[in-house]
């Protein structure tokens, strides 16, 4: 009864957690159509309620506001806005964390999170799975005299918060894992293992030996 029972929370738990974050997420999007005029809302013109609208709406705004700002004029006026909120004390701080944070994982040029790693942490004999962010430490590493790079080591079951070390590179064994394998693990406390191909260790090793 146990096994069963433990089989069936595996299938309908998840199910319902999606279900009920999705609808969350579509229920708060909705209402970003009552900021349109009561007249071009969709539930009066329709005469019936379309859930899921709001998003539509949301990624047309999204899309948008990006077409605006990639040109020069939106450019100055992003300039505009950001320079009245770094005059701001409190908000100021917030904006520019949260803005460093979304550029260091949204944009498509970025190293960010681009590798799982292990590394030796906290002590000697313990390892831990770790994310390198950077590879270039500029002052840091010229005055380490060492070369050296930035790896963020998560908390778990939450991965948002965590430490940022820099470590030798020879101190740090890279994962053939992908970043959302790494995530899960971390997220579930170590239980959910990535599957591994031991067969590229191997034949790795092989052609080693044979070359030598």
């Amino acid at each position: 009864m146990r096994k069963y029972l433990i089989a069936g929370l595996l299938v309908w738990m998840p199910l319902g957690i999606t279900f009920l974050v999705v609808r969350a997420i579509v229920g708060f999007l909705d209402k970003i159509l009552l900021l349109l005029p009561q007249q071009y809302q969709p539930d009066n013109l329709l005469g019936i309620h379309i859930p899921g609208l709001g998003v539509v709406l949301a990624i047309v705004l999204v899309l948008a506001t990006g077409m605006i700002v990639a040109n020069l004029l939106g450019k100055r006026i992003v300039a505009a806005w950001e320079s009245l909120l770094a005059r701001i004390p409190l908000v100021r701080t917030l904006y520019a964390g949260v803005k460093q944070i979304m550029e260091a994982v949204l944009a498509t040029d970025a190293k960010s999170f681009s590798k799982v790693i292990l590394i030796e942490y906290p002590r000697k004999g313990l390892w831990g799975l770790a994310f390198m962010t950077s590879d270039d430490l500029g002052e840091v590493q010229a005055k380490a005299g060492r070369d050296l790079v930035s790896v963020f080591v998560p908390t778990t079951p939450n991965p948002t918060s965590g430490f940022v070390i820099m470590l030798p590179k020879e101190d740090v064994i890279e994962l053939d894992m992908s970043v959302e394998n790494g995530l899960k693990m971390i997220i579930s406390m170590g239980v959910v293992v990535p599957p591994w191909q031991k067969d590229k260790l191997i034949g790795s090793n092989n052609a080693a030996e044979n070359i030598n």
